[in-house]
This record gives C-alpha cells, sequence and structure tokens, in this order.
C-alpha cells in the first residue's frame, strides 16, 4: 500500500495524544475516535498530520497549501459550536480543491435538517413515521393526523441533545411541554413525529455511487425491568452506568429473516441516494411488531471509534477497522467533486 500524506480534522478540543498511557478512561472517552483514527493510520503506514480546528480555516489553508495532502481526513462535526456549520468545512475544501473523507456539503446539509429530509423522504415514498415541526416560540397545535405516542427532538442537534425518556409523550399537555423544553435548550424548532414501539435497528452503508451495506445492527436493553423504552436517548450513547444498570449494548440484529434483511437494506440504499449522501452514513429505523420498517433519519460521517457500531458491524461484514478507513481514504479520493470536472 502507497504511504499517503493525510491531514485529519479535528476539533481544537479533541486532538489527541499520542499515546494513551497516563489518560483517565473519562479522558479517553473524550478523543477516542480521533486517536483510534489517527494512529490506526499512522500504523497502516500513513503519513498523518493532525490540524486542531475551531472558528478559523486559516490553519487548514495554510497546510493544504504548504503540505499539498493527497486527502484530508475530516473528523470535525461543527464549525463556532455550531452543528450545522460542519458542510461549511467541506465546502472550503472543496472550494480549495482538496479531496476529504466523508459526506460531501449538499449531502450534509440535506440529512442535518431532520424536518427536511423526511419532506424528501416522503416524496420517494420512503417509509418514515408521520411528523410536524413546531418552529421555535410559536404556539403548539397538533396536526389531527398525528397520532399518540409522540417522539419529540431537535430539527438539528445531533448526538442525541435533548432527547430523554421524557421525549416520548401521550398527550397535548406534555407535547406542549416537551416542545417548549427542546425550543429552550436547543433554540432549534422541534421535530415531532409518531413513536414507533418495536425494535431499534441501524445500517452502515459507505460507498459513494455503489454502494456497500454493512450486517444490521440492534440495540438492546438487556436488563430493561421497568419498561423503559429502548431509545438512543443522550444516556444511552454516553453515560456508562446507565448503560450498565440496563445492560445497554449493540449487535447483529437477529431473527431477521432474509426477504427482511434484503428489504432493509434496499429501503437504506434508497434514503443514501435520495440525500445524495457519499463516504459513509448510518441509518437509524425502527421495526414494529408487525414487521414494519421506517427509517427515523440518515447519519452522515458516524462515529468511528474502534469498538463502536459503525466499525463492529463493518468488522462482522468481513472488513477490519484498517481496511475500513482505508475504504474511507479511497472514496474521499475518489468522490467526484464539481471542481474535478
Amino acid at each position: 500500500m502507497k504511504q499517503q500524506k493525510i491531514l485529519a480534522l479535528v476539533n481544537e478540543t479533541l486532538v489527541p495524544p499520542d499515546d494513551l498511557a497516563g489518560h483517565s478512561e473519562k479522558e479517553i472517552d473524550e478523543w477516542k475516535t480521533e486517536f483510534d483514527v489517527i494512529s490506526t493510520l499512522r500504523e497502516i503506514g500513513h503519513n498523518v498530520e493532525v490540524i486542531g480546528v475551531s472558528n478559523d480555516l486559516t490553519p487548514v489553508r495554510e497546510a493544504i497549501l504548504q503540505r499539498q495532502p493527497d486527502v484530508a481526513f475530516n473528523l470535525l462535526e461543527e464549525f463556532h459550536g455550531v452543528v450545522t456549520y460542519d458542510h461549511a468545512i467541506v465546502s472550503y475544501l472543496e472550494l480549495m480543491r482538496q479531496p476529504y473523507t466523508g459526506c460531501n456539503p449538499r449531502g450534509l446539509i440535506l440529512s442535518k435538517d431532520k424536518a427536511l429530509s423526511k419532506k424528501i423522504l416522503s416524496f420517494h415514498r420512503i417509509p418514515s413515521p408521520h411528523f410536524a415541526v413546531f418552529p421555535l416560540g410559536r404556539k403548539v397545535r397538533r396536526p389531527q393526523r398525528l397520532k399518540f405516542p409522540i417522539f419529540v427532538k431537535s430539527v438539528s442537534e445531533d448526538a442525541s441533545l435533548g432527547i430523554s425518556q421524557a421525549s416520548i409523550v401521550y398527550d397535548d399537555a406534555a407535547l406542549a411541554e416537551r416542545v417548549h423544553f427542546i425550543h429552550e435548550h436547543t433554540q432549534a424548532d422541534a421535530l415531532a413525529e409518531e413513536y414507533i414501539e418495536g425494535r431499534e435497528l441501524y445500517v452502515g452503508i459507505i460507498g459513494n455511487e455503489r454502494m456497500q451495506s454493512f450486517p444490521i445492527w440492534e440495540l438492546l436493553f438487556t436488563k430493561n425491568t421497568s419498561g423503559t423504552a429502548n431509545i438512543a436517548t443522550r444516556k444511552v450513547k454516553w453515560d456508562r452506568q446507565y448503560q450498565a444498570k440496563f445492560g445497554i449494548e449493540t449487535c447483529m440484529a437477529e431473527g431477521l429473516t432474509e426477504a427482511q434483511q434484503q428489504s432493509i437494506v434496499k429501503i437504506c440504499k434508497r434514503v443514501y441516494r435520495a440525500l445524495d449522501l457519499s463516504g459513509y452514513a448510518r441509518m437509524d429505523l425502527r421495526m414494529s411488531a408487525d414487521g414494519g420498517v421506517y427509517v427515523l433519519e440518515a447519519n452522515p460521517n458516524p462515529n468511528l471509534s474502534y469498538g463502536e457500531d459503525f466499525a463492529e458491524s463493518a468488522e462482522k461484514g468481513g472488513v477490519s477497522y484498517e481496511e475500513l478507513l482505508q475504504k474511507i481514504v479511497n472514496l474521499g479520493q475518489r468522490y467526484r467533486a464539481a471542481w474535478k470536472n
């Protein structure tokens, strides 16, 4: 394999150390993704330079002009602290004619706006829960077609910000209260969609024009005796004590027929195309008791930590962590950006 010059773009607060020695588990959790990706790229022979970015793109420009990297490995999820500005980073890279990993600007814009993406899915007749958007500062009036129970979240925030067990509401008073909570804590519009009782499934997709899917993954609560809904709340994703208490784990989904698996993968690839995604993404879905499958959202550039859902499903599908990162690098270099025309 040819050694390549890779420019790793990370949040300036998440620049990882060279090794894990002397760091607590809590510290490592903060920059584990960055450490795993950068150290692995170096281990497989690449020359990796790390640039910390927050609110100034000057260091990125200087590094591109001076070092002329073969590809920028984009691990940035925000700019100026705003998650919906992530598309501006890759737009800038395209203006600089710099190949980069992960999703293109248009795919990021479409998928990160959850309301807009759901409208696009509806246009393409891709199954998704019925929904309504409650704009910031407006009175909550539930459309009659929107039936309880209802799940409430921000239209733009990710990493399950603002999502808890209280996100599922069963009457209009609770709906208004939860919408107000989202407005106040995220300063964004609220998205309310019909809650689908059932299994929480994830599907990893990698590719540009041609796509490869990984085995279907599932979120499980193996110690849940309290009737807690199996939804990916912020505690589920980030609180180790909560994870241990409820026996939260993710693994390859079992009990799905071959026909169900094929149907789910087909739906996920349709979502990938409809939202103009590229690079790699994870699709979040729910499966009801009667086997109905509903797309919740598409997540471009999902967590790439070793041992997390995306990498674990890839490995189960025969793609090692090293191979996965190399595939992502290759796809970044091959993406047909407008400037290549």
